[in-house]
């Protein structure tokens, strides 16, 4: 990893928020996308320091971010709110996304829209994939 790219983590999820832990231990950049003032306020309270607040309803407020994004971590919390995290941040890296769910029924169509893994996991401790 490039030493100014940050990895980018959507943070709703148990399995999300360890992971963000993780990384603020292993002291990591990263960067966590929130779509509702909820999360937001969420992600401040365990110490988060850089976020995109993103509509994720509008296509045409997906800009490109002011952080130059790396590896990708999309912690699934609903089918159609991680195709349309997987569809915005396919736009903004190069580098693998990941998928993270509980559930084997959408490893197509999340491969469809751009993640390059898609990760079973029913504890959601990814840790290993930093690696």
């Amino acid at each position: 990893m490039n030493e100014s790219e940050y990895i980018l983590v959507s943070g709703s999820t148990v399995a999300a928020q360890q992971f963000i832990q993780y990384l603020k231990f292993k002291a990591m950049p990263f960067v966590v996308l929130t779509n509702n003032d909820k999360e937001r306020e969420q992600m401040n309270k365990i110490g988060v320091e850089h976020m995109i607040e993103v509509d994720t309803s509008d296509h045409e407020t997906w800009a490109l971010p002011p952080y130059e994004i790396g590896k990708v971590f999309i912690f699934e919390k609903s089918l159609t709110l991680c195709c349309r995290y997987l569809k915005m941040s396919r736009k903004w890296t190069i580098k693998p996304i990941y998928v993270i769910t509980t559930s084997d029924k959408p490893r197509m169509v999340y491969k469809g829209l751009g993640a390059d893994f898609v990760v079973y996991s029913n504890t959601g401790n990814v840790v290993f994939l930093l690696n």
